[in-house]
């Protein structure tokens, strides 16, 4: 009996997480604390998180084929980065713990949740950066090298890596949020992969709790885009935002008074 309640905690955890994920790149919210709950150790209990987050990743990218179909050069060009950053962060992993970077995480995911409220501007002016042919090779090289940085981030740490890439993206793509967002989840379903590919070679991932949490994140993940495209996109900016300033100020409590 214990191990049906096991199953169905993590169950219900990955299907909230998986809503969260592919609605605003949140999933650690949720899904990390529970797996520490379970008392898994917290290196363990990423890794196992991010082999559940594929899940999620295919879900969503069964959801958002439209999206990403319209929209494949930025896809590719994102993933590309992506997929690099993610090589080299999970690299890194395997030489320095992931605890290194507990004390800095909560001003990133703050600096996250600011850039989305920032990306509100783009509701009535135009976008930041508003044609290809006008972008300056100096915001290029910014953005790119922001998405990469997402990315080796995504690979070492990984928590909130998803809402770091959805407000780097909100204003830098000349596309309306669902399109950011299936963008976002495609390259976090790839760059997981990756990711779960070389921290097996090193660290235990706990696959039996994977399972029911990767069932509950498939379905997540595939209803979080259908929401996205139904929902006005202001106030769904105004609560990803609410909610990395929690996430923050709950990761901030955990490094610097626990």
């Amino acid at each position: 009996m214990h191990s049906i309640l096991i199953f169905i905690y993590l169950l219900i955890a990955g299907i909230a997480s998986g809503l969260l994920s592919s609605m605003a790149g949140l999933a650690s919210l949720i899904s990390y604390p529970v797996l520490l709950s379970l008392g898994l150790p917290p290196v363990n209990a990423n890794v196992t998180n991010t082999a559940s987050l594929v899940f999620t990743g295919i879900g969503s990218g069964i959801s958002s084929v439209t999206e990403l179909k319209s929209h494949k050069e930025d896809t590719i060009r994102v993933s590309i980065l992506s997929i690099a950053g993610a090589v080299g962060g999970s690299l890194l992993l395997t030489l320095a713990p992931a605890s290194t970077f507990q004390r800095v995480v909560p001003l990133f995911i703050f600096m996250a949740g600011c850039l989305m409220l920032f990306s509100l501007r783009q509701d009535s002016k135009p976008f930041l950066f508003a044609k290809k042919q006008s972008q300056s090779l100096l915001k290029s090289f910014l953005a790119n090298s922001a998405i990469l940085l997402v990315g080796i981030y995504g690979g070492y740490f990984g928590a909130a890596a998803g809402i770091m890439l959805l407000s780097i993206l909100s204003i830098t793509l000349t596309a309306p949020l669902p399109v950011s967002n299936a963008i976002k989840n495609f390259t976090s379903l790839i760059t997981n992969l990756i990711a779960i590919f070389i921290y097996t070679l090193t660290i235990k991932v706990y696959w039996l709790m994977v399972i029911p949490m990767g069932i509950g994140m498939f379905i997540g993940g595939y209803i979080g885009p259908i929401i996205v495209r139904r929902v006005p996109t202001r106030p769904l900016r105004i609560c990803i935002s609410v909610a990395a300033f929690c996430l923050a100020g709950y990761l901030f409590y955990g490094a610097y008074f626990k």
